[in-house]
């Protein structure tokens, strides 16, 4: 899995408020304002690191320097937002 590599789908707008980002699904242009995602800080940075570039492995790497936690935390917390994020169609793998 640490292989794997994600996007944003095409579908969400983004926009940063602060620390954190308001995602907004989009349907025929227009705003689905009854699905809006609010990530904060760390869900931010993680979604600035799902770029379709960087694998898992490099977005744990990312967590573990950003916030000096254990490794088994970042890739517990990442799978967690992963899920989420794919549940509600917010990211392609």
């Amino acid at each position: 899995m640490s292989r794997l590599i994600y996007s944003h789908a095409p579908n969400i707008v983004t926009r940063k408020t602060g620390s954190e980002y308001v995602l907004i699904p989009v349907t025929n242009n227009i705003a689905d304002m009854n699905s809006v995602y609010t990530l904060n800080e760390s869900g931010a940075f993680i979604w600035e690191l799902i770029d379709g570039k960087r694998s898992i492995a490099e977005i744990v790497d990312a967590l573990v320097t950003e916030y000096n936690i254990d490794r088994g935390v970042a890739e517990s917390d990442l799978n967690s937002f992963l899920s989420d994020m794919s549940k509600y169609l917010i990211i392609n793998s």
